[in-house]
């Protein structure tokens, strides 16, 4: 075999080696970890606080009137989701327009819930309205600085004594709004019943606890 010959074997010898190679198992990128977690199966959705649900409804309700007012934010009981800290699966939020005459209670859903819960946001029917008043004024977006779990705390650790006594009572009520006797909009949870329950205002801009 001549010299040449020789070369030419040798180096096809050397390419089919890196072919060879090439197709290895071993040569095969391994498979990330992101892509691994990528597969694994999601969660079951987890109770958010009330600027979570707040912001997608708001943002909605921009497609309905250019004037709109925001007038209340209220947490929902729900079979199946219980509501703890100041978190909750279905918030509403109750929209109105001076324009229009109108108000519309937006939903938000951290799943969808029969019979007619559904899952996102959820815009009703819009219904008359007799516009503001000196108890439903409009409550500022950049006026609500405290979220619904600090509300929570404030107003819990102010019941705390009552709460003791009463561990069976649970929280009824839990609204933001906006009434001309407090100067600002607030947070209104109530334990039990107006008969025999306690009842906590939390400034939404502080987060204090407001004394009646």
């Amino acid at each position: 075999m001549s010299a040449v010959l020789k070369q030419c074997a040798v180096i096809a010898v050397a390419v089919a080696a890196l072919v060879l190679a090439g197709c290895s198992p071993s040569a095969q990128p391994p498979v990330s970890n992101e892509t691994t977690a990528a597969k694994a199966p999601a969660g079951p959705p987890q109770p958010v606080t009330a600027k979570t649900a707040f912001w997608p409804m708001y943002t909605s309700a921009r497609n309905w009137a250019t004037d709109f007012v925001t007038l209340s934010l209220t947490l929902r009981d729900v079979p199946g989701y219980e509501s703890q800290g100041g978190k909750g699966a279905v918030w509403e939020a109750t929209f109105g327009s001076p324009s229009l005459r109108q108000y519309r209670v937006y939903s938000y859903s951290i799943a969808k819930i029969p019979p007619d819960i559904y899952r996102g946001v959820v815009a009703r029917q819009a219904l008359p309205w007799g516009g503001i008043s000196r108890d439903a004024m409009p409550i500022e977006p950049s006026g609500f600085n405290v979220d619904s779990d600090a509300a929570y705390t404030a107003a819990a650790t102010d019941a705390a004594g009552w709460l003791k006594k009463n561990p069976n009572k649970k929280l009824s009520s839990f609204e933001l709004r906006n009434a001309f006797r407090f100067q600002t909009p607030v947070w209104y949870l109530m334990w039990g019943d107006k008969k025999s329950g306690y009842v906590a205002f939390v400034d939404a801009a502080t987060g204090k606890v407001i004394k009646k």
